[in-house]
């Protein structure tokens, strides 16, 4: 060994590569309290050892089959990031995860996250994971583990990126969707709370082209910046779904309507010769949706294919029961649009009649 090579010296750490142990350490005692929050039956507080642990039995299943879901928050990570606002990204990314779990009819049990950074930065991480805490506890899941990573040269200043992973069970004789799906059943649509968590390379082209930085006043909303308004969280719609689902056992399927709009994510849950038709005039969308519209030369069918245009989740039931569902998720807080029904006549897989009032 040439000892005139710091190099090559017996004094190199870990630190010096980029990666400090002791901070990730210090980072899993200042998120235990976030974690401790979303303990649910079947649920163990503790975290840090090499597994979560959760006890299907505690939590009242009988004969129950498991779903598992697993999601990012795409490029709107990158507003947050430039924006130097990481308190919401983790409700995007449970929301993501267990959105996707209740249309099957299940509820989530427990939740997993992955952060990946180049240099941890406790502060920012624990913003992060109490906005994980909070979306679990709104879908009442248990934040059980999860892995945070250093990877200095993967990533580069304070960028990052986040991963999920959550489980949750059904009772095998209630999986969704249903087999009795028919023609001129409908469609009830859940408001979403405005983007949610995809579309947002093109959102952030938007923004390049009207010249706007994230501290810019939002132009389609008051008295926030341009970064806090379009960091408006994804709606968790969980909670009143599974109630409708228990006290009404009408509805018969569920779209979450995410990357595709309502043309790639409705036909996912109706049989083969069932087609969508969608009323666009029924549907309120928020604000920011006109806006992209207009300032990037948006058009409607590239938006609808897009973007959620105001509707987060889409429910299937049948005629009869329309009233009775739409009034338990109103109850629950839902704002609730009647926007269409289905068809065995149509030879498009989702039809669009009216248009959407920007």
């Amino acid at each position: 060994m040439n000892s005139d090579n710091p190099e090559k010296s017996n004094s190199l750490r870990y630190s010096d590569a980029g990666v400090d142990i002791d901070a990730g350490n210090a980072f899993v005692e200042a998120i235990k309290p976030a974690v401790k929050s979303t303990i649910r039956p079947g649920s163990n507080p503790e975290i840090g050892g090499f597994g979560g642990l959760f006890d299907l039995k505690a939590a009242g299943y009988r004969d129950p089959v498991l779903v598992a879901t697993n999601d990012g928050v795409g490029t709107k990570l990158k507003i947050a990031i430039d924006a130097g606002i990481h308190s919401t990204v983790g409700i995007d990314l449970v929301a993501m995860c267990v959105n996707d779990l209740v249309v099957q009819g299940a509820e989530p049990l427990f939740f997993l996250d992955y952060l990946a950074t180049g240099k941890l930065d406790i502060e920012a991480g624990k913003q992060i994971v109490e906005g994980i805490a909070e979306g679990c506890r709104q879908a009442g899941a248990a934040l059980i583990g999860g892995e945070t990573a250093e990877m200095p040269g993967m990533y580069h200043g304070s960028d990052y990126d986040l991963a999920g992973f959550a489980v949750g069970a059904v009772e095998r004789n209630n999986i969704l969707p249903s087999s009795n799906i028919k023609d001129g059943d409908v469609l009830l649509g859940l408001a979403s709370s405005g983007l949610h968590s995809n579309g947002f390379s093109l959102v952030r082209r938007v923004c390049e082209i009207e010249g706007l930085d994230w501290a810019s006043p939002a132009p389609f909303v008051n008295h926030v910046s341009l970064g806090e308004a379009l960091l408006e969280p994804t709606r968790i719609y969980v909670r009143p779904l599974l109630s409708a689902i228990r006290k009404t056992g009408a509805i018969k399927a569920m779209a979450h309507i995410t990357g595709g709009g309502f043309t790639e994510n409705i036909p996912r849950v109706l049989p083969e010769g069932i087609g969508a038709s969608i009323d666009l005039d029924e549907i309120t969308p928020p604000s920011v949706f006109g806006w992209i519209s207009k300032a990037g030369g948006v058009e409607l069918n590239e938006m609808l294919r897009t973007f959620n245009c105001g509707v987060g989740m889409v429910a299937v039931v049948g005629t009869e029961h329309a009233d009775t569902v739409a009034e338990v998720l109103r109850d629950e807080g839902e704002t609730v649009f009647l926007i269409g029904q289905l068809s065995a006549e149509q030879s498009e897989a989702v039809a669009f009649s009216g248009t959407l009032k920007w």
